[in-house]
């Protein structure tokens, strides 16, 4: 069943993530990154180690290769989270780390997650083909931090952003770290990503209108963090240009060309395809 796989898969990458962050020197940064990189779905990592699975790629490199992914995601949830940008006191169903120490120690945890994340790669360990991981993580959060620029400037625009601008925003924001996660196999094992392209960009796109479908109508007790912000705000979302059946209608046809861009992988994707499945159906 997907969601025990998931949650092994989370395991795994949990034990090698908090590793990597206990074999930095004990300190209270080192307390707040082991807090930020706590809980989670691990749906990057998963893509990443079942990905690399239908190439594969020895399991050591997958989960290093999961952990560093999930060290970005860590990092930019924890800087979002800040009150210079989206001001959240609550993440993962615990208190964000601005509010559990402070705002300068979240800003230093964010820094070094990422580090970290590009340490893990770099590893000698992770072949030979670890140059084209760190650099294309490089830019895939490079495209995140533009999103979140732009996510920013969406909010003080004078006039709300159109569907092929919050599309071309999340595509950034969002889409780019599971884009790379969907495509981190093939890299690792030498291949050409290009095949799993179609896959990802479709999946990025419907996790986002999930998670605006959920800011709509999901609860705080079940996605771990503050609803209805995007009402609150005024801001221009899916759900907002669309409505709400439509943008449900629409999440749906992204999962089925996800699927459907897997087919030259046979039975080795079903756990991809799984993943874009439960992407829509998900209530965190």
């Amino acid at each position: 069943m997907f969601p025990e796989l998931l949650n092994h898969r989370a395991e795994q990458v949990s034990a090698r993530l908090n590793a990597a962050v206990l074999a930095t020197p004990p300190h209270r940064l080192r307390d707040a990154m082991l807090h930020a990189v706590s809980g989670g779905k691990r749906l990057r990592a998963f893509l990443v180690i079942e990905g690399a699975a239908m190439f594969d790629v020895p399991a050591a490199q997958a989960v290093q290769a999961a952990a560093a992914v999930e060290a970005i995601h860590a990092y930019s949830l924890v800087h979002d989270d800040l009150p210079a940008m989206d001001d959240d006191d609550l993440r993962r169903g615990q208190p964000t780390v601005h509010v559990k120490w402070d705002e300068a120690t979240a800003v230093l945890v964010g820094d070094g997650l990422q580090s970290l994340a590009f340490d893990l790669l770099a590893d000698p360990a992770m072949g030979p083909h670890r140059a084209d991981l760190v650099a294309s993580l490089a830019k895939a959060a490079g495209a995140m931090v533009l999103g979140q620029a732009q996510d920013i400037a969406a909010e003080t625009a004078d006039t709300p952003l159109t569907l092929d601008q919050i599309t071309t925003l999340q595509a950034n924001k969002t889409g780019a770290l599971i884009a790379w996660s969907a495509e981190a196999g093939a890299r690792l094992a030498g291949e050409d990503p290009a095949p799993l392209t179609s896959y990802a960009t479709a999946l990025g796109l419907a996790f986002q209108i999930a998670d605006d479908i959920l800011d709509v109508e999901g609860s705080a007790d079940k996605t771990g963090k503050r609803v209805g912000k995007d009402a609150e705000a005024g801001k221009a979302t899916f759900v907002s240009l669309l409505g709400l059946d439509a943008a449900k209608n629409r999440a749906g046809e992204l999962v089925q060309q996800a699927c459907d861009a897997l087919a030259n992988y046979g039975e080795r994707a079903e756990s991809l395809r799984a993943a874009a499945r439960f992407v829509i159906s998900r209530e965190s």
